[in-house]
């Protein structure tokens, strides 16, 4: 379980707020508003913070540590969502549609994290425009993103699948990609691989092993290093 803390909530945190889409244009008391409602809790490495199914009550915050979003498909395989590894909000989804939760939160090391209660997130909002605009924008860059992976399986062999979400793990917009020599952030199995990408494990697996046999990746310890961007953008169709 995770442990909670009645203390005020520290400056630090509320920076972190500030920054997000969300809040970006809310002035310093609205912010403070907010997360004068939330409480900021501590979670253990391997504490689920929600299951998939389970009442969406709350809305998170992730400020320091890292989380896990996963959810098992109707046919009983486990399907990677995202590792959220930077402060963002996260589990509002549910609470905006009033739907049980669709994935399932854990916490891959020990985490920070603060959590409000869904209707006071919602009352928020309803008081404050500028911030409804921006988790509309943010809502808007999820179903972009969605769409763009619908794209990508249409027109992307499973190589050019798998070499681009290697470079989004590191540059999500692709806006601006990543320096030769870039480590993935995360620790990123083969599995999280093929469920990112629509592909089998194995078939994933020979594309990673080819992938290093030419130099355009390699490991570090457990984590991918992107050799050479170029051709892995190339390989992407960007």
């Amino acid at each position: 379980m995770g442990s909670h803390t009645g203390l005020a909530i520290p400056p630090a945190l509320e920076m972190a707020m500030a920054a997000t889409p969300i809040l970006a244009v809310s002035d310093r008391q609205a912010v403070n508003e907010l997360a004068e409602h939330g409480r900021l809790r501590h979670y253990r490495r391997g504490t689920y913070l929600f299951h998939q199914g389970d009442d969406a009550s709350e809305v998170f915050f992730l400020w320091r540590g890292r989380v896990e979003v996963s959810s098992i498909s109707s046919t009983g395989h486990r399907v990677l969502h995202t590792t959220l590894d930077h402060p963002q909000f996260f589990g509002e989804l549910g609470v905006l549609g009033e739907q049980p939760r669709s994935a399932t939160a854990v916490a891959l090391e020990d985490s920070s994290i603060w959590v409000v209660p869904g209707g006071a997130f919602l009352d928020f909002l309803a008081r404050h425009s500028g911030a409804a605009r921006g988790l509309l924008r943010a809502l808007a860059a999820q179903i972009q993103a969605h769409e763009s992976f619908v794209e990508d399986l249409l027109y992307l062999d499973l190589k050019g699948r798998v070499a681009k979400r290697l470079l989004q793990l590191v540059s999500p917009s692709l806006q601006e990609l990543p320096a030769d020599g870039t480590a993935l952030p995360s620790i990123v199995t083969h599995a999280d691989l093929a469920s990112l990408c629509g592909g089998s494990r194995e078939n994933v697996t020979r594309i990673l092993s080819d992938l290093q046999r030419r130099g355009l990746v390699t490991k570090d310890g457990r984590r991918y290093v992107l050799r050479k961007v170029s051709s892995l953008a190339h390989l992407a169709g960007l």
